[in-house]
């Protein structure tokens, strides 16, 4: 992992496409502007993480029905 110290209207640059800017900082929060192309997702990280679960859960439902299709027409 990279470690970074910014100040405020500072950014880093990944790669050509992606710049992190520090927009504000507010107590113990630090509000960050993103500057990406459109076809690059951008999730707050418990919302990826959620959506990846969901996803996951999801694919073992199709797989079970799947099985149970197939077992189905078996009969």
């Amino acid at each position: 992992m990279l470690v970074l110290s910014r100040k405020q209207s500072e950014a880093i640059q990944i790669g050509e496409d992606i710049e992190i800017e520090v927009i504000a900082i507010e107590g113990d929060q630090v509000k960050l502007g993103i500057r990406a192309p459109k076809s690059v997702d951008i999730y707050r990280k418990e919302i990826y993480v959620d959506i990846t679960n969901q996803n996951n859960e999801a694919a073992k439902l199709d797989r079970n029905l799947l099985q149970f299709l197939k077992s189905d027409s078996t009969s």
